[in-house]
């Protein structure tokens, strides 16, 4: 009985290839007059990175960027602004840079994290920065704050000129379309006044039918006087000629 053995080749395991990222160290720390790492609200917040390349080729820094997570979760809360820099940093160099950053979030504690990216050749590494807790802040409200003031007078302004414009496009429309209430105008007295004795009065206060009176009872009236008056003046002339003859 012939027995056959068979042979297997085991390929040689390939050698490591070690690993050809620059050895870069970033340090991250907040300025002097924020030691406890406090980040404000609708302020410029500025923490320092002092990058060290400690390889023995040259990289390029290209930008650094930042991220808000939930300390509990690890979930991620929003990106921060990634600020571009292409900057290069010699092998055996240091160098520090400012990264700023701004924060519209609910005061608590929220983890931050800031991370460098540059390049050496044709690849691309990221570095880790800062990854630590820190505390979301209100700003300081102070009655003399210059921007607190400015934009008490904005708004006061804004007002108003919203009122001045409603006072102009209704209160003033409305009294235009009232009708004005005119008061009667007193007529001149039409006719003759007459007066009798010290006292007297306007015909026009006196009812119609008083005034009226007959035309032939007035010619009469007239017709009579007339001849009073001629009677007079003719027995004054017949005294005057009897003088001269005397």
């Amino acid at each position: 009985m012939t027995q056959f053995c068979v042979l297997t080749a085991q390929k040689p395991h390939p050698a490591p290839v070690e690993s050809t990222e620059p050895e870069i160290t970033v340090e991250a720390a907040f300025p002097e007059d924020n030691p406890f790492g406090h980040v404000v609200n609708g302020e410029r917040n500025q923490i320092h990175l002092v990058i060290e390349n400690l390889s023995d080729q040259n990289v390029t820094l290209h930008s650094v960027g930042g991220s808000f997570h939930y300390p509990e979760s690890g979930a991620l809360v929003k990106n921060t602004t990634s600020l571009s820099y292409s900057v290069p940093l010699l092998e055996k160099s240091k160098l520090q840079i400012p990264y700023t950053f701004y924060s519209e979030f609910k005061p608590g504690d929220l983890r931050l994290n800031i991370w460098l990216e540059h390049s050496a050749g044709d690849h691309k590494y990221r570095v880790t920065a800062y990854d630590s807790i820190v505390t979301i802040v209100e700003p300081e409200s102070h009655w003399f704050d210059f921007k607190l003031i400015s934009t008490y007078l904005i708004v006061l302004a804004f007002l108003g000129a919203s009122s001045y414009y409603i006072y102009l496009a209704y209160f003033l429309t409305a009294k235009a379309k009232k009708p004005k209430r005119t008061r009667p105008e007193v007529s001149a007295p039409v006719g003759t006044v007459t007066a009798t004795g010290a006292g007297g009065y306007q015909e026009e206060w006196i009812p119609e039918h008083h005034l009226k009176k007959p035309k032939a009872k007035k010619a009469a009236v007239a017709a009579s006087s007339g001849e009073e008056v001629s009677g007079a003046e003719a027995s004054a002339t017949e005294g005057k000629k009897r003088k001269s003859k005397k």
